[in-house]
């Protein structure tokens, strides 16, 4: 989907990080923005400040792990504008720490409610509406190069993420046997300089430390910016997987030769 000015574009997540420069980037490009994000307060800063760059659009609160709010969501972009041409999932928790047999019901399905499910009740609302509509239109989910790469004391994370990308696959190839024109893109960053980390679940003063050791590592990683320029630049090529960090693809390689050859898992250093 190459021409972008003038189409919708639907972001969760957007009040923060990569979703807000994704955000960003659509309005440069002189799309209409639809910003939907549970954090109301950062997301009147966020639809304040594109309102001042003279950028039309609207903002929502909306918990992607409600499948009625979502519902909602697909409600008011399709009434207010008549069509969703970009959607964008990425909304996301860090998740809980610890090992996975230590993380509790509650933990798993908070995790995977926001990370997988709040991607499924995406597509479920907003894909039969953009397939009705006719014409291009693209779908970009930020997944993590964890849902890719072993991870340690970070399972839910992980498994969240995978099921995104294996989500995001099975998508791809059923919109094309559809004959739909609509396309499909799954971001893997690694370390880029956003506040997720204080969405990390881990109790007590150990929890605390993880949290700041954890932000203090994320903000010297890559920009927010740059990485929604490759996923919006994935967007226009009709590009499926969007590796934002090169560093990461030698980990990658090695994890699916691992696979392949029987070998137990490793873990990488990224």
């Amino acid at each position: 989907m190459r021409e972008l000015s003038g189409k919708v574009a639907v972001i969760t997540g957007a009040a923060s990080g990569i979703g807000l420069a994704f955000a960003q980037a659509c309005a440069k490009e002189g799309m209409k923005v639809v910003l939907a994000d549970i954090a109301s307060e950062s997301l009147d800063a966020a639809a304040a400040g594109l309102a001042q760059s003279k950028a039309e659009g609207m903002a929502m609160t909306c918990d992607v792990a409600s499948a009625e709010e979502m519902e909602e969501l697909a409600n008011v972009a399709f009434g207010s504008y008549g069509a969703v041409h970009l959607l964008c999932l990425n909304a996301g928790v860090a998740g809980t720490a610890g090992p996975c047999w230590a993380a509790s019901e509650e933990d798993w399905r908070r995790d995977l409610g926001v990370n997988l499910w709040g991607v499924i009740h995406g597509i479920r609302c907003f894909v039969p509406r953009m397939i009705e509509q006719g014409g291009e239109g693209h779908i970009v989910a930020t997944a993590s190069i964890m849902g890719v790469l072993p991870t340690p004391m970070a399972a839910s994370y992980g498994v969240s993420k995978a099921a995104v990308v294996a989500l995001c696959e099975a998508l791809a190839l059923e919109l094309e046997e559809a004959g739909s024109r609509i396309g499909v893109s799954v971001a893997f960053p690694a370390a880029v300089a956003t506040g997720i980390a204080a969405s990390l679940r881990m109790e007590g003063e150990e929890g605390d430390r993880l949290r700041a050791s954890i932000h203090g590592e994320l903000q010297r990683g890559m920009p927010p910016d740059a990485v929604a320029g490759q996923m919006l630049e994935a967007v226009r090529d009709g590009r499926f997987a969007v590796f934002t960090h090169g560093t990461t693809l030698a980990a990658v390689r090695q994890r699916i030769e691992g696979l392949l050859t029987g070998k137990p898992p490793l873990r990488s250093d990224l």
